[in-house]
């Protein structure tokens, strides 16, 4: 397995990046936008394809680099379904699996740093973002957090893995880079109370202040989805009323680029065919699955997914691949059942 570990020092944040094989693909977690050139020569030093991008919570710290890496690498952005960001393109919640070639990270719902904290477990190790530190723990005093919450996520969930745990958390301040829930349980002094009442005492007596970056980096952090407005100018993009009407017309095709296990959870639209994201490019290349259909059938390829952000992107592929007649449900499924349309399970 590839694993790295990359720091940034004005913001003390670790990134991980990760991929089972030269060659494969590569997921990135807490990416920070000014290392974004940084991670793109090292992809390519790694020969691995970037695929997802992960935030672990709404950062106040740092600016993310989720927009940058989507936009220069047509990677899919991921955070999770309590995040208040405008658009990213997978939205996960407690449970799910987060894959991609050769690798699956468990998903586990961490509130209590803030509300939408998740971290992710994978083999031997735990991507713990800012709910656990090591040798401490994520402030709870802004972004909804909830010192309650966050012993929960803490004493209940986090602490209950086997104590030869690995914990990658997304910050450290005093150079260390990585414990072990054995470690944590031992010496972390934050966690030497016995109630949550008292871990909540301890939590909001701290009386820190504000991250230097938190009055630019929440609000940018809250805009990375991918401007579908420009999509729409350009006449490449369908509302969802506009895509009800063209349900069951045989001179039309419904593309779902969701993942198989989205497609299970949240349904589909009738009659769509399944064209996995991931698989795109390959697609739309002359003799690829999507690029003949269009030109075979004539038919005009609706894409779709679950907000429009990889349905955007996958029209200006089509588009600059020839497709000209292809379009986008804007919005997404999301879109799409806000609007009444039928969904089969």
């Amino acid at each position: 397995m590839i694993f790295r570990q990359l720091f940034d020092p004005a913001s003390s944040t670790y990134t991980y990046l990760i991929a089972s094989r030269r060659g494969s693909e590569a997921l990135i977690i807490d990416p920070v936008l000014d290392r974004v050139d940084r991670y793109l020569q090292l992809l390519k030093e790694l020969d691995v394809k970037l695929v997802k991008a992960v935030d672990t919570h709404l950062h106040a710290d740092h600016v993310t680099g989720l927009g940058a890496l989507r936009d220069r690498t047509h990677c899919v952005t991921v955070m999770g379904d309590q995040s208040m960001v405008d658009i990213v393109s997978m939205r996960i919640s407690d449970g799910d699996q987060l894959q991609i070639e050769g690798i699956s990270l468990d998903v586990m719902y961490t509130p209590g740093h803030t509300d939408d904290s998740y971290s992710f477990v994978m083999q031997d190790r735990v991507f713990t973002g800012d709910t656990l530190l090591i040798r401490g723990t994520g402030r709870t005093d802004f972004q909804n957090g909830d010192p309650h919450a966050q012993y929960d996520s803490i004493f209940n969930r986090l602490l209950r893995l086997p104590d030869e745990t690995l914990v990658y958390p997304a910050h450290d301040y005093k150079g260390d880079t990585v414990s072990t829930i054995a470690e944590e349980k031992a010496y972390n002094p934050r966690l030497k109370v016995r109630s949550v009442h008292e871990y909540a005492e301890l939590m909001n007596s701290l009386d820190l202040p504000n991250p230097k970056m938190m009055d630019v980096a929440v609000p940018a952090n809250m805009r990375v989805g991918l401007a579908q407005q420009e999509i729409a100018r350009k006449g490449w993009a369908l509302t969802a009323e506009d895509a009800k009407a063209l349900l069951g017309r045989a001179d039309v095709a419904l593309i779902d680029l969701r993942e198989r296990r989205e497609r299970e959870k949240f349904g589909t639209i009738p009659g769509s065919l399944h064209a996995p994201y991931a698989d795109l490019f390959d697609n739309l290349k002359p003799g690829g699955m999507l690029h003949e259909l269009a030109k075979a059938t004539g038919k005009r390829l609706v894409f779709y997914c679950a907000f429009g952000e990889r349905s955007a992107m996958a029209v200006t592929a089509a588009q600059e691949a020839g497709l000209a007649s292809t379009v986008h449900l804007e919005g997404g499924l999301d879109a799409w059942r806000k609007a009444s349309g039928r969904i089969i399970l």
